[in-house]
């Protein structure tokens, strides 16, 4: 019997990279541990089994989101052997872990924002002697990546995902491809577009590699599609501290609801499948709330 671990993960490519890498090492690491018990596939594996897995990983001091993650794994990956009649009932049913501890998103404050879209350009005699004081091609991409990225609240996966045909920048409306492969539009605002349209006027093609996606909007310093790693090296250069890029996905929906926006409009544009995953922000934006009700009240 084979645990036909890569046959699982071409199942589920559908979902973003990491997910679908997270996944495949949940699956691979408890093959491992069920294998050292005498289960030699799927079929010898029962609900017992599965629960004292999660048992050994609490035992190892696991974080309790690796946990709750490993448990998403194994329900997505018994239920797909159970539809494939590889095991004949799914162990996996109602299978819980521990609820990771919250915590809420990192948002960055206006005055970060400034110096992350706005960095100081070098001075004229700071630039090398006959040198162009023109701004290099990575900055003007790592320019447009900030602003779609703070500037529409797409996810890091969905930004490196984009094509130039997902762009329409006369109407300021970006076709994305979300989790589960699931399309939305989002909006761009102005200053977006200007720094997208910036990208695509002659930079988009002097960093374009000869072997790389012709249709990617984003290339990285090797000609080839942006990646994930990419992008958090942007954010290494520019942000003044330690910034993740998902703090300005964190930071587009708590700013809009900080100005009074809808929280299902909020939902629609981060392509939530829930409402609940969404009310995250209205606690930060709470939590915001009263660090200004208590700095600046004379009374609090």
């Amino acid at each position: 019997m084979d645990w036909e671990i890569e046959a699982y993960r071409r199942s589920v490519a559908g979902l973003s990279p990491d997910t679908v890498r997270a996944y495949a090492s949940d699956i691979e690491r408890f093959a491992l541990w069920a294998e050292r018990g005498g289960a030699v596939g799927p079929g010898n594996v029962d609900r017992i089994t599965l629960r004292r897995y999660l048992a050994f990983l609490a035992t190892r001091r696991y974080a309790k989101a690796t946990i709750s993650r490993t448990a998403a794994s194994l329900r997505s990956y018994f239920g797909w052997c159970a539809r494939r009649g590889v095991v004949s009932a799914d162990p996996s049913v109602r299978l819980s872990a521990p609820a990771p501890d919250s915590r809420l998103p990192r948002v960055l404050g206006h005055a970060e924002l400034d110096q992350l879209l706005d960095p100081v350009p070098l001075a004229a005699n700071d630039s090398g002697a006959g040198e162009s004081t023109e701004p290099l091609a990575r900055d003007v991409r790592d320019d447009a990546v900030l602003e779609l990225l703070y500037g529409t609240g797409i996810r890091v996966a969905e930004l490196c995902g984009l094509d130039v045909g997902d762009l329409d920048l006369d109407h300021g409306v970006v076709t994305v491809t979300g989790k589960g492969s699931k399309q939305r539009q989002v909006l761009a605002h102005d200053r977006c577009v200007d720094s997208v349209r910036r990208w695509l006027g002659g930079p988009r093609s002097a960093m374009a590699g000869k072997g790389g996606d012709p249709g990617a909007l984003f290339y990285n310093g090797r000609g080839n599609r942006l990646g994930s790693r990419d992008v958090r090296r942007i954010l290494d250069r520019r942000s003044p501290v330690p910034t993740h890029p998902h703090a300005l996905r964190h930071s587009f929906a708590t700013h809009l609801l900080d100005g009074g926006a809808d929280l299902r409009v909020v939902q629609e544009l981060l392509g939530h499948a829930s409402l609940q995953t969404t009310q995250v922000y209205t606690h930060v934006s709470k939590e915001r709330l009263l660090a200004v009700y208590s700095g600046t009240h004379p009374r609090a």
